[in-house]
């Protein structure tokens, strides 16, 4: 195996949220098609996305008062 495919294979990150982080500020890409299915599809994707991290967040502090 060479050098590059080992350094690859080296570099698994399980915990990257990049992805997740940049996907509310994404530009609009011109070559992906417009339709509406696909518009209400991002959006359930947003909301849901905010309404995980609240509930994260209610957990952490609903577990930190109760110590």
């Amino acid at each position: 195996m060479t050098e590059q495919k080992k350094s690859e294979k080296e570099k698994v990150n399980y915990f990257d949220f990049t992805e997740v982080l940049t996907y509310f500020f994404r530009k609009k890409d011109p070559n992906r098609p417009k339709s509406f299915n696909l518009k209400a599809m991002h959006t359930i994707n947003k909301i849901s996305i905010l309404m995980f991290l609240g509930a994260v967040i209610v957990m952490i502090v609903r577990a930190i008062s109760r110590a």
